[in-house]
């Protein structure tokens, strides 16, 4: 069974806003507090929602756009840098790694661990921030 992340609305031609967006990235972590969580990876599923300001010309060049590869690279980066206790820690590592670019204005990002209850086909966590400034 497959998480079905509603749409949003996020993309704005009024404001001049673009939606950038990961869908479902399921990945292996070493996240939680439990001895069974441990010593060994977990599934996880990720999804990213970021409002990101529009660039005016694109000239069909990548580094024009908010890159969602390099984002996932980044994702998978935090991912190998060690045992991570909560997914609310996750969930704020990954909104500020997509903060470094200065074109995205807000990251919505949803963190959900597979098998984290029995029953239940995940639980987790999704957060809103906002660039401050």
């Amino acid at each position: 069974m497959s998480s079905k992340v509603q749409p949003l609305r996020i993309a704005d031609a009024a404001k001049a806003i673009r939606h950038v967006f990961i869908r479902n990235l399921e990945l292996l972590a070493h996240i939680g507090i439990h001895g069974h969580e441990r010593g060994k990876p977990q599934p996880v599923r990720i999804n990213v929602d970021l409002a990101v300001e529009d660039a005016s010309v694109l000239e069909d060049r990548l580094d024009s756009v908010v890159d969602y590869e390099a984002i996932t690279g980044k994702i998978r980066a935090i991912v190998a840098s060690g045992h991570i206790n909560l997914a609310e820690t996750f969930a704020e590592r990954i909104a500020e790694t997509c903060f470094k670019d200065n074109r995205v204005k807000t990251a919505r990002v949803r963190v959900e661990k597979l098998h984290a209850l029995p029953g239940a086909e995940s639980a987790g966590v999704e957060i809103e921030r906002q660039r401050s400034g």
